[in-house]
């Protein structure tokens, strides 16, 4: 006897899958409506200038809703899933922030989908609901007594029965795929205007970049000047006065010289802090999860640490673990100092060529990019690897911050 499964318990489940994925488009098309309406009185609004500081908050829960769609019509397609390179609007003067929300192309197009959605969505899910008495109705019947035939045909012959996938059942799954396809070809840019966008994106990511090399070498020459200089110049004095005293004072000099160790430990100190500051030495040594094992320790907020996707041997290329270890060195330090919390979380995740870092914390939030919290630094860390970068910081907490750089491995 076949062991095949039943063709109308497989068309069933096929159905089902595409069903989910269409009431999902129509929970997602009742949002559309909401949103349309919300879009548009923040547009008024922000005509008379009242409403300019909701504008660009209305884009961000425009964006989170869009990527679903993104990453669901991905998922149903077998397509990879691919962030959108949105203009930021976390960081700026509100009057640039509103700037970019109206004419970021991507989110141009996450607005003309919601009308898409709101009526395609509607009617493509309706279709699926009119179908499935009609199918249960036909192919309950007619693939229940095809698959008898079917059975008593391949005992007989001993040929495995073919494929059924049923005259009206089988039309879900072609409604979910072209529900699918039809969101991505509005939501997904055309290949010249991707490309301009990608160019667009990337020239911001280097202007970054090139501006925080600027800020990391003036930092770098700054702590030079003001540590380990200072010290080796009054090492240098402190030997010379040695020096002098040598013939007529040895106990002053060789307490000068004594002095003159300890300047000489102290700049190699210092010397030892700027390097850390270049590319840690506990990175190289440890790797990346040793490395923010020691970050967490030296930290006096407790802190979880779930670092086991990076703890089997394989490293990262060299630049990913720098960035990944100053994003949670710079976010452990805004924890200790500013969010007043009594817990921290880090999580690495890796998979798929990406790395995911998410570092957390129950504290008061209302992190800042604007105040000088180091926030835009870890922005343009990880865009100068071309990774991106969400900050969650409501007032009252908690804050999240989740990078994902591609690792290629």
């Amino acid at each position: 006897m076949s062991s095949t499964p039943v063709p109308l318990t497989a068309a069933l489940q096929r159905s089902w899958e595409a069903s989910r994925f269409l009431f999902t488009g129509l929970l997602l098309g009742f949002a559309g409506y909401v949103l349309t309406f919300l879009v548009a009185a923040v547009l008024v609004f922000a005509a008379v200038v009242v409403g300019l500081p909701a504008l660009p908050e209305a884009t961000k829960l425009l964006r989170r809703l869009t990527e679903s769609e993104r990453r669901r019509a991905a998922a149903r397609l077998g397509e990879p899933y691919r962030p959108t390179a949105y203009l930021p609007l976390d960081t700026g003067e509100l009057g640039e922030r509103v700037r970019r929300a109206l004419t970021d192309p991507a989110t141009r197009r996450d607005v003309l989908w919601l009308p898409f959605q709101a009526v395609v969505g509607s009617v493509v899910a309706c279709l699926a609901t009119v179908l499935w008495p009609v199918g249960l109705l036909v192919d309950g019947t007619a693939l229940s007594v095809v698959h008898l035939l079917d059975r008593r045909t391949a005992d007989a012959y001993g040929t495995p029965p073919p494929v059924r996938r049923g005259r009206v059942l089988r039309w879900h799954p072609v409604l979910a795929d072209l529900s699918a396809s039809w969101n991505r070809s509005v939501l997904d840019p055309p290949a010249p205007a991707g490309l301009a966008e990608r160019v667009a994106q990337l020239t911001e990511s280097r202007a970054g970049a090139v501006e925080a090399h600027g800020a990391e070498l003036r930092r770098i020459e700054r702590d030079l000047h003001d540590g380990a200089q200072a010290r080796i110049v009054a090492l240098s004095m402190r030997i010379g006065l040695a020096k002098q005293l040598l013939d007529r004072d040895p106990a002053a000099a060789r307490a000068r010289l004594d002095e003159a160790q300890d300047g000489a430990d102290a700049a190699l100190a210092e010397l030892r802090h700027v390097v850390r500051g270049i590319h840690p030495p506990v990175l190289t040594d440890r790797g990346l999860a040793g490395a923010v094992r020691a970050l967490a320790a030296g930290v006096a907020v407790p802190v979880e640490a779930e670092l086991d996707e990076v703890e089997d041997g394989r490293r990262l290329p060299a630049a990913i673990e720098a960035a990944a270890y100053f994003v949670i060195a710079e976010a452990l330090t805004n924890i200790s100092r500013h969010s007043g919390a009594t817990t921290a979380t880090v999580r690495i995740g890796r998979g798929a060529g990406t790395l995911r870092v998410r570092i957390g914390d129950d504290g008061h939030g209302g992190a800042d990019e604007r105040a000088g919290s180091g926030l835009v630094g870890i922005r343009r860390r990880v865009a100068a690897l071309d990774g991106t970068t969400r900050i969650s910081s409501p007032a009252g907490g908690p804050t999240d911050i989740e990078v994902e750089l591609a690792c290629g491995s």
